[in-house]
């Protein structure tokens, strides 16, 4: 049998690094009451998907932030009265729609 070194320990650390890596799902209201910086932080550095509801227009709303997910990686998709914005590495599946 060929001996082979296993780290447990560095292996433990890495599954705690990755089990906290997303941000989870971020409800909210897109009213142009939040900062557009704000959506656009939420989603692509702390990699939270957000699903929110518009209150108005949405290219209007959505537009001081929707580049800047798009460029980092990131999806967009209005989806009924509802914006869903998924960080990068988050696929959304429009193959139902």
């Amino acid at each position: 049998m060929t001996d082979f070194d296993l780290d447990l320990r560095a292996v433990e650390e890495q599954i705690d690094d990755e089990d906290g890596a997303g941000g989870g799902v971020v409800l909210g209201v897109l009213d142009g009451t939040t900062p557009p910086g704000r959506w656009a932080r939420e989603a692509t550095e702390e990699g939270s998907v957000l699903v929110l509801a518009v209150e108005g227009d949405v290219n209007e709303l959505a537009g001081g932030f929707a580049g800047e997910i798009r460029d980092a990686g990131g999806d967009l998709i209005q989806f009924r009265e509802f914006l869903v914005v998924a960080p990068p590495g988050v696929g959304i599946d429009r193959s139902r729609l």
